[in-house]
C-alpha cells in the first residue's frame, strides 16, 4: 500500500460505508456494516466491487460500553480486534487493538492527540446548526502506537460537510498482518466515533 491512504464516507447513508484508497487513488479497502442486526457486523473488502471479502468485524456482545470487535479471516479465525479503553469521554478516545482473541494483550493503542479537539466538539456539537459546522472545526487526529510507546500510525480527520474525509500516515515500518489489523481497527474506530466532526 502507498501511503498516505484516504478514507471517505458518506454521513447521510442507509448503511454506513467506508472507501478508502491509496496516494495514487487506488482502491484498497472498502467496508460496508450490515444493517438490522442485534450483534455489530462489518464486512471488509479489498475493494468496492466486494469481489473479494477480506474478514469480518463482529461483537459478541449485544449491547455494551466497551465492546470489543474481533476480526476474523474468511475461513473464520480470529486474527485480532479492537475495543475502546475505558469509558466513552468528554476528554479523550481510547482504543486498543489487540491480536488473536479478545482477551489477548494489547499490541497497539490508539488516542486522541488533541484533548481540546475533542472539548470543542462535545460542547460546541450538540447544538442545532452550529453543531453542523463542528466538521470544518473540530477535526480529531488520532496516534497509534506500539506497546512501546512508539508512533506507527496516524489518522486526521480532514475537513468536510456531508462526508467523512480522513487520510492515514505510516509513520514506522509494520509487517503486512499488523498494519492490516490496525487498519481494520481504525476503520472499526471510524464508525464506532462517526458523529464526531
Amino acid at each position: 500500500m502507498k501511503y498516505p491512504l484516504n478514507l471517505q464516507s458518506k454521513i447521510i447513508a442507509i448503511a454506513p460505508q467506508i472507501y478508502v484508497t491509496d496516494s495514487d487513488g487506488t482502491g484498497v479497502l472498502y467496508i460496508k456494516q450490515k444493517l438490522l442486526k442485534l450483534r455489530e457486523h462489518v464486512e471488509v473488502f479489498t475493494d468496492n466491487t466486494k469481489e473479494k471479502k477480506l474478514c469480518d468485524i463482529r461483537t459478541d456482545q449485544i449491547i455494551d460500553w466497551s465492546a470489543s470487535y474481533n476480526f476474523t479471516d474468511n475461513q473464520g479465525n480470529p486474527f485480532g480486534g479492537i475495543r475502546r479503553k475505558g469509558l466513552r469521554s468528554l476528554w479523550r478516545a481510547r482504543y486498543e487493538v489487540y491480536s488473536g482473541e479478545s482477551n489477548s494483550v494489547t499490541e497497539f493503542n490508539v488516542s486522541e492527540e488533541s484533548v481540546l479537539t475533542r472539548f470543542i466538539d462535545g460542547i460546541f456539537g450538540g447544538i442545532p446548526i452550529i453543531g453542523f459546522l463542528t466538521g470544518y472545526v473540530a477535526n480529531p487526529t488520532y496516534i497509534v502506537t506500539d506497546s512501546s510507546g512508539k508512533a506507527v500510525m496516524r489518522l486526521r480527520k480532514k475537513p468536510a460537510l456531508w462526508e467523512g474525509k480522513f487520510s492515514i500516515e505510516s509513520l514506522s515500518e509494520l509487517s503486512a498482518s499488523q498494519q492490516t489489523r490496525i487498519l481494520v481497527g481504525l476503520l472499526m474506530m471510524v464508525l464506532l466515533e462517526k458523529n464526531r466532526g
